[in-house]
């Protein structure tokens, strides 16, 4: 009881602020609040998994089973900002706390016992190293505990380290991955239902390789998602 009042006592003289708005916090509000949590735009893909806009982006490129992404991505908006302090902030439990909400979300509309593995997309050890973790890793944990699927963050590693992906076309996006990714234990992936995650698609250069040395592997089907698209 003691700690319970000294917890209250502290949330009340330095209350956590919202990551997305900074108003302060509610006493059973975690990291982003329940305003933002409603304000935010869902894209609803889920819902049409084969034939959404961002399954679109990857029609000829490469055959996946569902694509599909959490939020949708625009300019000075909330999710721009948790994403900004999940990558550069040290912040990655943001990556674990909406990665459970859509984990959870993808469950309860049908998507429960749908995959046998996800998979993050790495970064290089080197930036890894320089900014302490990825945060495509704590996605991952965040949706294996609300898909209850087990996550496997060394299944593909990153060989090159590249250029930032955020200022290039999407030519120059798809010749910046080639050859960049390698598979850790290709039997661990064979005749796995693989879902690969990251934090946001864009043109999908990135998620379309990743896609297709899985599938290389042998993997039964490969889906890819994300928490947010623009």
């Amino acid at each position: 009881m003691l700690q319970t009042l000294w917890t209250d006592f502290l949330t009340l003289v330095f209350p956590e602020s919202c990551m997305a708005c900074g108003e302060p916090l509610g006493k059973q509000e975690h990291l982003v609040c329940l305003s933002c949590q409603l304000a935010m735009p869902q894209t609803q893909f889920h819902l049409q998994p084969n034939e959404n806009p961002l399954a679109k982006r990857f029609w000829g490129k490469v055959p996946l089973q569902h694509a599909f992404a959490y939020y949708r991505f625009s300019k000075h908006s909330r999710i721009q900002r948790l994403l900004h302090q999940l990558k550069y902030r040290n912040q990655p439990e943001i990556g674990e706390l909406l990665g459970f909400w859509y984990g959870q979300q993808l469950a309860r509309d049908g998507f429960a016992g749908q995959f046998d593995m996800i998979v993050p997309v790495p970064l290089h050890p080197a930036k890894q190293r320089k900014r302490g973790y990825n945060q495509a890793d704590y996605i991952a944990q965040g949706m294996s505990r609300g898909l209850n699927v087990p996550a496997l963050p060394t299944a593909l590693t990153r060989l090159v380290n590249t250029q930032t992906q955020t200022r290039k076309h999407r030519f120059e996006r798809y010749e910046n991955v080639k050859g960049v990714f390698a598979t850790h234990n290709a039997n661990l992936l064979r005749g796995q239902r693989i879902l690969i995650v990251d934090d946001v698609i864009t043109t999908g250069s990135t998620l379309e390789t990743c896609a297709a040395l899985v599938l290389d592997c042998g993997c039964q089907s490969v889906s890819v998602a994300s928490l947010a698209t623009g």
